[in-house]
C-alpha cells in the first residue's frame, strides 16, 4: 500500500486522510466525549473547520475545551485553561455520560474484534500478557452510555481480528440484543474509521462491513489487513479526497511539547 495518495495539487499521507473522514463525521453542536490520540486530533480538527460549536468533553473534567494545543494527556493542563469549565471525574461520569448527555463518544484500542469490541488492556493471555497496554480509563463507560460511538484506528491485520484478546469496552457483544441484554444504554459504535476506509455494523448481524474506501485504496487491501472474513456493501462509498483548507488546518495542528 502505498503511504501517499495524491492529486495534481495535493498530496496527503493515510493517517491524515483517516484523520479528516474521522473530523468530517463529527457534527455541530454535538456533545462529543473525546478519548486522547487519534479521537482528540480529530475532534479538535473538526471543530476548527465544519463544527465551530462542537462540545468536547474530556475524562479529567473539562467541559466545551477549546484547546490551543493538542492534549498529551487527559490531564494535560491545556485542557483546563480553554475549558468553560472543569469539574469533578464523577459529575462527568454520572451527570454528564450516564445521565444520557453525549452525543457522542469518540474512541480507539490496541485491538478490535468483528463486534467492535475495542482491547486496550493486554495482548495475549491477561495473567501473563505479551504486552500490558495502558488499560481502559473511561472508555468501557463512554462506549455503554454514549448515544453512539465512533472508533478511529490505524487499520492492521494484527489490530482488526476476529476475536479481541480482552475486551476493555463493549461494542456489539457477540452480536444482535446483547447490548440490551447487558442493559446498555447506548447505541453502541456506529462507524470505525481507519486508514483505508470505513467500516459499519450490518444492521442485521452486527458484524462490522466495509461501507467506504479512502482513494487509492482496493478493497483486497483492506480484507488483507482484516482477521476476519470481511463482508463489503454493495453501495461502497468512496471517500472524498481531503480539501487544501483541511489539510493546512490538520497540519497547523501542534502537540503540547511541539
Amino acid at each position: 500500500m502505498s503511504e501517499l495518495a495524491s492529486e495534481p495539487t495535493l498530496s496527503y499521507s493515510t493517517d491524515e486522510m483517516m484523520t479528516v473522514a474521522a473530523a468530517r463525521a463529527l457534527s455541530d453542536g454535538a456533545v462529543c466525549f473525546v478519548g486522547i490520540g487519534l479521537p482528540s486530533r480529530a475532534a479538535n480538527l473538526a471543530r476548527r473547520l465544519h463544527a465551530p460549536n462542537l462540545v468536547l468533553i474530556y475524562e479529567s473534567g473539562p467541559i466545551d475545551t477549546r484547546p490551543s494545543l493538542l492534549p498529551l494527556s487527559i490531564g494535560d493542563g491545556v485542557l483546563a485553561e480553554d475549558a468553560l469549565t472543569l469539574v469533578s471525574i464523577p459529575e462527568i461520569f454520572n451527570y454528564w455520560l450516564q445521565a444520557g448527555r453525549v452525543d457522542v463518544g469518540f474512541l480507539s484500542g490496541a485491538q478490535l474484534d468483528r463486534f467492535a469490541n475495542i482491547n486496550s488492556t493486554v495482548i495475549g493471555d491477561y495473567d501473563e500478557p505479551d504486552v500490558r497496554l495502558p488499560g481502559s480509563g473511561g472508555a468501557p463507560e463512554i462506549a455503554a452510555s454514549a448515544g453512539e460511538v465512533l472508533i478511529v484506528m490505524r487499520h492492521r491485520l494484527r489490530a482488526f481480528v476476529t476475536s479481541v484478546d480482552f475486551v476493555s469496552s463493549v461494542g456489539h457483544g457477540s452480536g444482535p440484543g446483547d447490548r440490551e441484554r447487558l442493559g446498555l444504554r447506548g447505541a453502541g459504535p456506529t462507524r470505525v474509521i481507519t486508514d483505508l476506509g470505513v467500516l459499519e455494523p450490518d444492521p442485521e448481524t452486527r458484524e462490522l462491513t466495509l461501507t467506504g474506501l479512502h482513494p487509492g485504496i482496493t478493497v483486497e487491501q483492506v480484507r488483507a489487513e482484516t482477521g476476519w472474513p470481511l463482508e463489503v456493501a454493495e453501495d461502497l462509498v468512496p471517500t472524498p479526497e481531503p480539501t487544501a483548507e483541511e489539510l493546512r488546518t490538520l497540519r497547523a495542528l501542534r502537540t503540547v511539547g511541539e
